[in-house]
C-alpha cells in the first residue's frame, strides 16, 4: 500500500525561488531510494486559527509562507529503509548545508492512506 511522508516548514518569501531549486536538486536523491513523487506546496490561502492553524505549528514569522509537501513511497517499508539509508548517506548531510529554511520548525510524519478518490480498484 501506497506511504506517504509529510512535511510542514516555514519558509522566508523571499527564499521561494531557492527552496524551488533546493526542491529539484533533492528529488533525485529521493528517487535513488525508491520515492515516487515528490510534492511541494507554498501557502498562499493559510488563515490564522483561534487554537492552532499552520502557521502557529511551524512559528512562522511575518514574511515568511507555510509549505506542506509530501514525498508519495510505494510502501511503508520501502520508505522505513530509504530513510535508515538515507540518514547515512553522506549527500544528506550537505542537502542540509543549504536548506532556505529553519529545519528546527519543521515537522513531519508518516501516513497511511485511509481513502484515495484517484485509487484504482
Amino acid at each position: 500500500m501506497t506511504y506517504f511522508s509529510g512535511f510542514v516548514l516555514a519558509v522566508p518569501e523571499a527564499n521561494r525561488k531557492a527552496y524551488v531549486d533546493h526542491a529539484r536538486k533533492s528529488w533525485p536523491f529521493f528517487t535513488k531510494y525508491g520515492a515516487l513523487r515528490m510534492i511541494e506546496n507554498w501557502g498562499v490561502d493559510v488563515p490564522d486559527g483561534k487554537l492552532t492553524d499552520f502557521r502557529k505549528a511551524v512559528k512562522a514569522e511575518p514574511g515568511e509562507a507555510v509549505l506542506f509537501s509530501w514525498i508519495e513511497w510505494p510502501d511503508r517499508a520501502t520508505c522505513d529503509a530509504a530513510w535508515a539509508k538515507m540518514m547515512q548517506d553522506p549527500e544528506m548531510e550537505s542537502m542540509g548545508k543549504d536548506m532556505p529554511f529553519d529545519g528546527k520548525r519543521m515537522f513531519w510524519g508518516g501516513f497511511e492512506p485511509v481513502f484515495d478518490s484517484g485509487a484504482k480498484a
